[in-house]
């Protein structure tokens, strides 16, 4: 699953970044595979999604998180 369709208030794990025009920007700001990320709100009606990522709130636009693939913290790797 796409950061986009997670649900509010969970905890996931990123499974990997997807290839696109700010990918370099999510891996320097820490979104690497196997980080933990906590989804704490997405504007209703699109625009951007907040989480928190290695002890930071951040706000990512529509376009980042369409390239964060996820997996249920408690999966392991090889999960969807």
């Amino acid at each position: 699953m796409v950061l986009l369709d997670a649900q509010i208030n969970k905890i996931y794990r990123i499974k990997r970044i997807l290839s696109g025009s700010v990918k370099r920007r999510l891996l320097d700001m820490g979104f690497t595979p196997g980080s933990e990320i906590f989804v704490s709100a997405v504007a209703p009606f699109g625009g951007a999604v907040l989480v928190g990522v290695r002890g930071f709130s951040v706000a990512l636009r529509e376009d980042a998180a369409r390239l964060i693939m996820l997996n249920d913290a408690e999966m392991k790797d090889d999960g969807e």
